[in-house]
């Protein structure tokens, strides 16, 4: 039996369009649990939980729902509760609740907060990469750059770190033009 080509060309449709089925199924699917999640937290009230490890579930799906008002408000009772936790569960709560801030453009909260998160876990290269960032959204481009070479240290294949450092060195090594002054337009 011959296969003509338009017949090659249906099942190879056909199983492109399978696979798009499964990978939109898929973010349905998970789309569905992070929303049930959030209903289930928002039942209970914030108040009513107590274990930072549960605030921080609730912190992470505000922040993916863009709810980063919330979002800060949970991850501060996460940091009233979390002195039990080992370091690297504080460093990373820190972490998100400056995220949160960051969200929202309140980098001095949020450089506060990485900077909490970097004390508790000093080699926590996502931490620091968050602190340049909002160090440079506040435009202190020394710092910034001086944060990413910390990470380059930590992470020489931080990729985040080397194409920030490298937009950073640009800026810095920027001159203007001091040519003639009536060439040009």
């Amino acid at each position: 039996m011959e296969i003509s080509s338009f017949q090659s060309y249906l099942f190879i449709l056909f199983i492109v369009l399978i696979i798009i089925s499964i990978f939109v199924f898929r973010q349905f699917l998970r789309t569905r649990k992070e929303e049930l999640n959030l209903v289930k937290f928002e039942q209970k009230g914030l108040n009513s939980l107590t274990k930072a490890s549960e605030l921080y579930e609730f912190g992470s799906i505000q922040i993916k729902k863009r709810l980063y008002t919330e979002a800060s408000k949970t991850f501060l009772k996460a940091v009233e509760s979390y002195d039990n936790e080992p370091d690297e569960a504080k460093a990373i709560i820190e972490n998100a609740l400056g995220f949160s801030y960051a969200a929202q453009n309140e980098f001095k909260k949020a450089i506060k907060h990485y900077n909490s998160a970097i004390k508790s876990l000093p080699g926590y290269t996502v931490a620091l990469n968050n602190l340049a960032s909002a160090q440079q959204r506040l435009m202190e481009y020394d710092l910034a750059y001086a944060t990413y070479k910390k990470v380059l240290i930590i992470d020489p294949n931080n990729k985040t770190a080397i194409k920030k450092s490298k937009e950073l060195e640009k800026r810095n090594n920027y001159t203007p033009f001091k040519g003639i002054k009536d060439k040009g337009f």
